[in-house]
C-alpha cells in the first residue's frame, strides 16, 4: 500500500505541472554535483561487504530472490572510459538454501564482471568469457551510480525536474533519457544528495522491470561524498515479493584511483550475439528433443495436436522452437505447453505460446503469479512481444487458458499418454513438475539431473539428484531415458549408478 501511495503522490505532483515546468534541472544538478563532488570525480573505486541475490530464481513465486552473503566486494568505475569492473566473492552463509541460481553454493564463489564501452565480459581465473548481450545493461548501470547519474543528466539535453513532498520531506526528481531509450529518474533530497536512481529494463517475465539503486548514509572520502549503504532492486514490489537484488555496505571509497583503464580482450572484441537455433533429435516415434541452446524443449505428437514441454528464456527462443515443431508436425496445432517451474529462465518464453492461444499447464501454485504478472497483456515499451501487441484480443474475459497440476495431470488421446507430477521434497523450487511418457519410459526434468557428456566424468550426487531419485521411487516410474532441460539425454542405469539406490 505504501508503494502505491508513493506512486500516486508522484503522479499527482507531475500532473500539477506548474512547479515541474518551472524547475531548473541544471541548477538542481549543479547543486548535487557540488554536494557530492561529481565534477572532481573522473573515476571511483569502492569496497565493502553485503549480499546479493539470484533474480528470477525464488523458491516460490511468493518469495523474494534467494540471497548469498558477499564477503568481499570491490567496484571500479571510470566515467570517461565508460568502463566498470565489479569483483565480488560470495558464499551461501546463513541464507536458506532454497531456490535456484546456484543455491546452495559450495564454498566461496568469485564473480568478476566487466564492461568497457560496448564490450562486456566475465573473468574466471585467466579466462575471459564474452557477454555481448549484457553490454548495454552494464553500461547503463554506470550512469545509475550517484556521480554517474549527475554526469549523465547534466550532459543530457532532455533533463527535467519536478519538486514535491514525499514522506514528509521535500525532494526533487530529475528525469532524463539514457542510451537513447531508458527513462531514468533520480531523486535528490534537500541536502542535494542523490538518494535514489530508478529506471526500467526489459525482462521476459516482468516486461518493463524496475531497476533501482537506493543510496543512503553518505560519508566524505577524500573530499568526495559517497553513500555507505547501496541497496538495489530488480523487480516491482507492487507486483511481486521478488525484488531485492543486492546490498553493499561500503567501508572504503577512493576517488580517481590509479590504473582504472580496462583492456578489452581480443576474443571479447570479436564476439557477437549468437543467433537463436533449434536443433531437433528424435527420441521416439512422435517425440523430439528440441535443443540448440542452453535450454531444451520437447515436442510430443498426439492424434490431433502437439504438446511442447518447456518454453524457456524468452520470445526469441519460443519462436524458433515453434517453427521447428511446425516443421516436424506441419498438420497439427500446438495445443499445450507444459511449464516445469516458474524460474524466469524456464518460464520466460511462455507468453509467446499464450499469444497464439496455447493452453499452459503448470503447477497450481503458479496460477496467480502467471495471471497477474507474467501473462498480463499490457504494452511493453522497451521490448514489445506478441502478447503485448495483441492486447485487444485478450481484453475482457479472454484470459489465457491455464490448466494446473495438483497431484497428477494426464494428457491423452487414447493411444499416447503423457503424465505430469509435482515433485516433493525439493529445495530448488516448491512448484516443480516432472513430465513422464509411460509407454516410451521417458522422464523430463528441469535442473535436477543432467547426464554427463560422452567421455566426461560423472557429476557428484547432490540434493537435487537425490530428490529426483526419491520421487521416481515414490511414483513408481519405470524410467529408461532421462531427458533434461539442460544437456543431452542419458539412460536411467547411468543415473542410478551416479546417485545410488539408497533412501538418503
Amino acid at each position: 500500500m505504501a508503494q502505491k501511495l508513493w506512486v500516486l503522490v508522484v503522479v499527482l505532483s507531475l500532473m500539477a505541472g506548474g512547479t515541474a515546468a518551472a524547475q531548473d534541472a541544471r541548477a538542481i544538478l549543479q547543486a548535487a554535483s557540488t554536494a557530492i563532488g561529481a565534477g572532481n570525480v573522473k573515476s571511483i573505486q569502492y569496497s565493502g561487504t553485503g549480499w546479493n541475490a539470484a533474480v528470477g530464481q525464488s523458491f516460490s513465486p511468493n518469495e523474494d530472490w534467494p540471497r548469498f552473503d558477499i564477503t568481499s566486494y570491490t567496484r571500479t568505475i571510470d566515467y570517461d572510459a565508460r568502463s566498470s569492473r565489479e569483483d565480488l566473492t560470495r558464499r551461501q552463509g546463513n541464507n536458506p538454501p532454497q531456490g535456484g541460481g546456484g543455491t546452495p553454493l559450495q564454498g566461496d564463489q568469485r564473480q568478476v564482471t566487466l564492461v568497457s564501452g560496448n564490450y562486456a565480459w566475465n573473468v574466471a581465473g585467466e579466462t575471459a568469457t564474452p557477454q555481448a548481450a549484457a553490454a548495454e545493461l552494464r553500461q547503463l548501470d554506470i550512469w545509475l551510480s550517484p556521480h554517474g547519474f549527475v554526469k549523465a543528466a547534466m550532459a543530457a539535453n532532455n533533463a527535467t525536474a519536478a519538486s514535491m513532498m514525499l514522506g514528509g520531506s521535500k525532494v526533487t526528481i530529475v528525469t532524463f533519457t539514457a542510451l537513447g531509450k531508458y527513462r531514468v529518474n533520480g531523486t535528490i533530497n534537500s541536502q542535494n544528495l542523490v538518494e535514489r536512481v530508478q529506471t526500467w529494463v526489459p525482462n521476459p517475465v516482468f516486461g518493463d522491470m524496475v531497476y533501482e539503486h537506493r543510496y543512503t548514509e553518505y560519508k566524505d572520502f577524500n573530499g568526495v561524498k559517497f553513500p555507505t549503504v547501496l541497496h538495489s532492486h530488480q523487480g516491482d514490489p507492487s507486483q511481486n515479493p521478488g525484488h531485492n537484488w543486492m546490498e553493499v555496505r561500503v567501508t572504503m571509497a577512493q576517488p580517481n584511483p590509479t590504473a582504472t583503464a580496462l583492456n578489452v580482450p581480443e576474443n571479447v572484441r570479436a564476439a557477437t550475439i549468437a543467433p537463436v537455433r533449434a536443433e531437433s533429435q528424435r527420441l521416439a516415434n512422435g517425440v523430439w528433443l528440441i535443443a540448440g541452446g542452453s535450454h531444451n524443449s520437447m515436442a510430443v505428437e498426439f492424434k490431433d495436436f502437439v504438446a511442447v514441454v518447456e518454453a524457456p528464456q524468452d520470445e526469441a527462443r519460443s519462436l524458433v522452437v515453434i517453427a521447428e515443431v511446425q516443421k516436424l508436425v506441419p498438420s497439427k496445432p500446438i495445443q499445450y505447453v507444459i511449464n516445469t517451474h516458474h524460474h524466469f529462465d524456464h518460464s520466460g518464453g511462455l507468453r509467446t505460446y499464450v499469444a497464439q492461444g496455447v493452453t499452459v499447464v503448470t503447477h497450481q501454485q503458479n496460477r496467480e503469479f502467471y495471471e497477474r504478472v507474467l501473462f498480463h497483456p499490457g504494452q511493453r515499451t522497451l521490448q514489445p512481444d506478441l502478447l503485448s501487441m495483441r492486447y485487444p484480443w485478450f481484453a475482457g474475459n479472454r484470459v489465457p487458458p491455464i490448466e494446473t497440476v495438483n497431484q497428477k495431470y494426464v494428457l491423452s488421446d487414447g493411444a499416447r499418454t503423457l503424465d505430469i507430477y509435482p515433485v516433493q521434497g525439493l529445495a530448488h523450487n516448491s512448484n516443480m513438475l516432472l513430465v513422464y511418457l509411460p509407454t516410451e519410459k521417458i522422464l523430463v526434468n528441469a535442473d535436477l539431473y543432467g547426464p554427463p557428456a560422452a567421455n566426461a566424468p560423472a557429476p557428484a550426487p547432490n540434493a537435487n539428484m537425490r530428490s529426483l531419485r526419491q520421487n521416481i521411487q515414490r511414483l513408481k516410474l519405470d524410467v529408461a531415458q532421462h531427458v533434461p532441460i539442460h544437456g543431452a539425454p542419458g539412460p536411467n542405469d547411468q543415473f542410478m549408478r551416479i546417485v545410488g539406490t539408497g533412501s538418503n
